[in-house]
């Protein structure tokens, strides 16, 4: 361990005590931000090895377990024992991503075929065939490395041993060599044991007053013309068979015909929304291909129909339950695109009342603004995900619309929730198109069930996400993506044994964009260890943040936010000072001594602690700190990493191809002179110096005068120099490495936007009370020392 000394003398500068913290080089904030890519992969094969860190590039070849990519955990040596794991305090958890796409150089999960007999399952824990199987007599029977029972080999599966036990075939199965691939799941696997029918897109665009004016429906409706061509498919060259239908709504529905025979679209309206039903079956969800002239036709007359429209209010659930309805009469699992302005006032199921109070903020009562109005959304989204109908919504709010309610449906379903305050065309719709465009593209899964199976000594005990859960065991996704992720935490039911290590195995059953049934598979072997200093000497900080973060962000549900806070500084003093007693050297009480790959862990620990969910500025709605609290509890690790420690890039020297090496989120690193980005996966910002050179203003804004950068520009002049291009392939390359679409933002030094910017450099102390890192360390080490005392 190394030794970092904090002296508790008064006579210390906090920041000498901050720098010896970073004594070995501010690279470890942001470790290697970007280095150049290690020519050596990550090979799965060994068991226990923690995987390089998610600020780091790297390549991974799947040698027998799960890549990083999708599985990362927050302990790669798991304690033996429950009192072990106690006393230590650090969660046990995995981060795990089923969908997750890989770069174009790594190999997608294969895909297993076993015919009519389906996948080789062991019989008593269910567990799928996969690399921990132990085949004996001679290959005629397998015992399962999760319950250890025995099974028989099917006939048709049969396979001799080699001299080492292995099947002679094992480097031909990717089941039994590879952490990650997928099943062709049989009808027994399916709903009703049927096959399913391929999904449907259902678009439902608001046209009341708001909607009109800002744009949005004209918006929306030019750009579907042009998606319908990007439907998702498996093979690329062939057409997508996922079917379509419209929806336009106020305070009534309107349905329409768009079947490929008719002349013209027909319109059917459904006034009485209390007792939603679907006026037409066929012709409602077409083929694009058959119809595209009618629906081309559909999308130009929309925004004539209702250009005049004064109707000012909107209804909301009867719109979820309308393409529920439709997908329950085609018998099939989809997504509902729901386009939405304002606060569902309207007399219908779901109607619902302001409820805004800020003085509720900070007081015991604050958790009620966190849970929904009523049980009408529960119970909707509990009958969506039976049908695996996905709810995806975009919203475009001038007020408050009680984000805590309308997003229970998207959330619970596995969906997403995409918020455009205030849209304004001109400005937010590239963001807002760039994201519509992923999100109807992007490789997903309908109807969807998780089931993580253990070794014998720990279970999954909880799970944090975007999905819905009927018992203690399924995770039930009607939509499951590749941007998401679910975090699940374990806890000790038994012992565990260094030799044989801890195992886990996440299995995925779901409807692919085709309409056919498959099971992914991830599997994980970690090893196990009876002595603390091994639990710390193989932790990954990121993945406990991500854990910390989902944690905490539940809490506010049932608990004051001061409570939540108090109680994250507390667990993460517990693991700190655990260490201090049982691994460290002895060495006077005045220094603060963390393990090695737990430097960072109080920095980015301040981070979500000081997070607007937490602890929010006076000027943050309570709409944003629910939309947070909903979208943080998707995200992987790369995301919460980015996202609660933003990266700051100095752009003084763009020569070369790397990017520039990140520099610590705190303004006293900005210099007048200079120009800097700073990314969180949700803003991207470019501060500017007030006393940067002309020539470098000249390259990037076409003006040599600081005074004259247009700050309210959204996208930078495309310029003819290296300088431009390369910042311009920068931005590109962050847009594209997230998975929401980042609106850039100019900053230019003392103007009144810097306070937004200000917001995200996290050493600092924040406008809302949060305190700045130094600070957060002393308070850190005097925790750790009342512990110990």
């Amino acid at each position: 361990a190394q030794l970092l000394c904090v002296s508790c003398c008064m006579g210390v500068s906090p920041w000498f005590i901050a720098s010896r913290i970073y004594h070995v080089g501010t690279h470890l904030l942001n470790p290697d931000a970007f280095p150049a890519k290690s020519t050596e992969p990550f090979t799965t094969g060994v068991r226990g090895q923690a995987p390089p860190l998610v600020t780091t590039t790297f390549s991974v070849r799947d040698q027998g377990n799960a890549s990083p990519r999708f599985v990362r955990c927050t302990a790669y040596n798991m304690p033996c024992t429950a009192d072990m794991a106690k006393q230590s305090q650090v969660p046990l958890a995995a981060v795990i991503k089923p969908l997750a796409i890989l770069p174009p150089d790594e190999t997608p999960p294969y895909v297993v075929d076993h015919g009519e007999p389906g996948p080789i399952r062991c019989n008593r824990c269910k567990a799928y065939m996969c690399p921990y199987m132990q085949f004996i007599e001679g290959g005629r029977r397998f015992q399962c490395g999760f319950c250890s029972c025995v099974t028989e080999v099917p006939p048709h599966y049969f396979q001799h041993l080699d001299h080492t036990g292995k099947r002679v075939d094992c480097y031909d199965r990717p089941e039994l060599s590879l952490g990650s691939y997928e099943f062709l799941a049989t009808v027994d696997y399916c709903k009703n044991n049927k096959l399913p029918q391929p999904p449907a897109f259902i678009f439902l665009i608001d046209v009341s007053y708001n909607a009109v004016k800002s744009g949005m429906v004209n918006i929306v409706c030019q750009e579907l013309k042009t998606l319908l061509d990007y439907l998702p498919r498996e093979n690329p060259e062939a057409d997508s068979v996922v079917r379509v239908g419209f929806v336009t709504y106020n305070k009534v529905l309107h349905f329409y015909n768009v079947k490929g025979s008719l002349a013209q679209p027909q319109m059917l309206v459904v006034s009485d929304v209390s007792d939603m039903f679907v006026p037409l079956l066929d012709g409602f969800l077409v083929n694009v291909n058959e119809s595209r002239q009618v629906i081309e036709s559909l999308l130009d007359q929309i925004p004539d129909m209702f250009a005049d429209t004064r109707e000012t209010e909107t209804v909301f659930g009867p719109v979820i339950q309308a393409g529920l309805e439709a997908l329950k009469a085609a018998d099939c699992a989809g997504k509902l695109f729901i386009f939405h302005t304002s606060l569902p006032i309207a007399e219908a199921p779901g109607k619902l009342k302001n409820r805004e109070d800020k003085k509720l903020v900070g007081t015991d009562k604050e958790k009620s603004l966190f849970q929904p109005q009523g049980s009408f959304y529960n119970t909707l989204a509990k009958d969506c995900v039976a049908q695996g109908c996905c709810v995806d919504l975009f919203l475009f709010p001038n007020q408050y619309v009680d984000m805590t309610t309308l997003g229970v449906v998207p959330v619970s379903t596995g969906g997403s929730v995409y918020k455009y305050t205030y849209f304004q065309a001109a400005t937010d719709q590239e963001r807002f198109l760039n994201d519509l465009r992923r999100d109807v593209e992007k490789p997903m899964g309908f109807d969807a069930v998780m089931r993580v199976r253990t070794s014998t000594g720990i279970r999954a005990t909880d799970f944090f996400g975007s999905f819905f859960m009927s018992n203690t065991t399924d995770v039930e996704l009607a939509g499951l993506d590749c941007d998401k992720a679910i975090t699940v935490e374990f806890k000790h039911d038994d012992k565990l044994s260094e030799d044989t290590g801890a195992l886990m195995q996440c299995a995925v059953l779901y409807t692919s964009c085709s309409g056919q049934r498959r099971l992914r598979v991830h599997n994980m072997a970690v090893n196990c260890c009876s002595q603390l200093a091994d639990l710390y000497r193989n932790c990954e900080t990121d993945t406990i943040i991500n854990y910390f973060s989902k944690f905490a962000f539940r809490g506010v549900l049932n608990h004051p936010t001061k409570t939540v806070r108090d109680t994250l500084v507390n667990q993460c003093a517990q693991i700190l000072a655990c260490y201090r007693k049982n691994c460290a050297s002895p060495s006077s009480a005045g220094q603060l001594i963390l393990p090695e790959c737990m430097k960072l862990l109080p920095v980015y620990l301040n981070c979500v602690l000081k997070s607007d969910v937490l602890l929010p500025a006076a000027d943050v709605s309570l709409d944003d700190r629910a939309y947070l609290r909903q979208f943080i509890s998707s995200m992987d690790v790369t995301e919460t990493h980015v996202f609660f420690y933003p990266q700051l890039l100095p752009l003084t020297n763009l020569d070369s191809s790397s990017l520039p090496v990140a520099i610590r989120a705190s303004e006293e690193r900005l210099s007048k002179g200079g120009v800097y980005i700073l990314e969180t996966g949700l803003h991207l910002f470019l501060w500017v110096g007030a006393s940067v050179q002309q020539e470098l203003l000249q390259n990037l804004f076409g003006t040599p005068s600081f005074s004259q950068i247009d700050a309210s520009m959204t996208s930078l002049p495309v310029l003819d120099n290296p300088f431009s291009k390369r910042l311009r392939e920068i931005i590109s390359n962050f847009r594209a490495q997230r998975p929401r679409y980042m609106k850039l933002m100019v900053v230019k030094q003392e103007d009144h936007s810097e306070l937004i910017f200000r917001h995200f450099l996290v050493e600092d102390k924040s406008a809302s009370g949060g305190a700045s890192y130094v600070d957060f360390l002393c308070h850190m080490h005097k925790e750790i020392r009342q512990l110990l005392s």
